[in-house]
């Protein structure tokens, strides 16, 4: 649970800020858009080989240069 405890004579905005940047660092939005809907195993491992098999590619023609 992200925690922000107010200092004194903290504006609003500034202790909003570092809320949103331990909110943001902690990866709860991320944690909660991927457990937003069921994706089957095999879904999941196509999705992991294509991605490997992008960022395979990809790093491939940047050391070509």
């Amino acid at each position: 649970m992200v925690q922000v405890t107010i200092r004194n004579n903290e504006p609003l905005e500034k202790a909003l800020r570092r809320f949103k940047k331990k909110f943001e660092k902690a990866g709860i939005l991320n944690d909660v858009k991927k457990n937003a809907h069921y994706t089957k195993p095999s879904v999941e491992k196509r999705l992991k080989r294509a991605k490997s098999s992008k960022r395979v590619s990809r790093n491939a023609r940047i050391q070509e240069y």
